[in-house]
């Protein structure tokens, strides 16, 4: 898979969303496989599965920016904004995506769209109130490395099917508490009934924690690999290390409720809305429990990566 323009292609990002692909076809089977002991429906099956897919797929633009209560700008309307991404994308030799505003405080951006024709980067009022204009164009090219890298794709493809997942596993539920028989042939029991159900409702837990936590391990990842195709397109690491501190900083300010709203696309963002508290986490290159559900790398780790990439640009040729 190659990037788009002069963000080159991330071959650690490239094979762990090739693997993380594989592995949610072969979900995506077990859970077809689910559905149809369910539904005994090829229709039903169709519908549930590659209608959703189509849904967050096609329209996880729409779904991102409704979701965030962000609106679609026009250079006249927000030419800062503007006039940062239309460098950038010169700089990159990429196309320009839409350029959208979120109403928040909340100090963050994200990129969303299933590929770089159809993408939009989006910034919030908060983040735009509180950053000068080089960090300003440093996250964003940290954002537009997500369009180049199309990981936004694989992630939302990643997310439907722990939607799917969860879903099922409360349908079961549900099922189970109030009863589900009239669905069996007439010389089944309710008792093979319930078994039946309650393996189901089993296994979408199972296929739901799996998808999760690919979700995560990718999502980490990629966000390692923006911040440093961002961080060479425009330079200047450390200016990327500015904002992050900067961001991550305000964000522990915003109240908790507000931030709770925001959650849902927290593995989008360039910086997590909702973060653990303080001795939660490891260190750099430690694990922890926390870790492992987390959307984002440490603090620690994202600062230690962009000021080692200032050293290696720093060292002349």
């Amino acid at each position: 898979m190659t990037s788009a323009g002069r963000i080159p292609a991330d071959r650690g990002l490239t094979t762990r969303m090739f693997l993380t692909g594989l592995f949610l076809v072969i979900l995506y089977a077990i859970f077809g496989a689910i559905l149809w002991e369910v539904f005994k429906s090829f229709v039903v099956l169709f519908v549930i599965i590659f209608g959703l897919l189509f849904a967050q797929y096609w329209f996880s633009d729409k779904i991102a920016l409704w979701g965030m209560h962000a609106r679609i700008v026009t250079p006249e309307q927000a030419p800062q904004l503007h006039g940062a991404v239309d460098r950038l994308c010169a700089l990159a030799d990429m196309p320009k995506p839409r350029v959208a505003i979120a109403n928040t405080d909340m100090p963050n951006a994200f990129a969303t769209g299933r590929s770089p024709k159809a993408a939009v980067v989006c910034a919030t009022t908060g983040l735009l109130r509180r950053l000068d204009e080089p960090e300003l164009e440093a996250v964003l090219a940290h954002e537009l490395s997500h369009v180049a890298h199309r990981d936004v794709a694989i992630m939302t493809i990643a997310s439907s099917l722990g939607v799917l997942a969860g879903l099922m596993t409360r349908v079961m539920l549900f099922a189970t508490i109030f009863g589900g028989g009239g669905r069996g042939s007439r010389n089944q029991s309710a008792g093979q009934l319930v078994i039946l159900e309650m393996m189901v409702m089993l296994v979408s837990i199972v296929v739901y924690a799996i998808s999760y936590l690919l979700t995560m391990a990718l999502s980490r990842y990629r966000e390692l690999a923006a911040d440093r195709s961002g961080a060479l397109l425009i330079g200047r690491p450390s200016l990327l290390a500015s904002a992050l501190v900067k961001v991550s900083g305000d964000i522990a300010r915003i109240p908790t409720r507000d931030l709770r709203k925001a959650e849902p696309f927290n593995a989008f963002f360039f910086a997590p809305a909702m973060t653990h508290r303080p001795g939660q986490q490891s260190g750099q290159g430690g694990f922890s429990l926390s870790s492992l559900f987390s959307t984002h790398p440490t603090l620690e780790r994202r600062l230690a990566q962009l000021s080692q990439l200032e050293a290696q640009l720093d060292q002349p040729r």
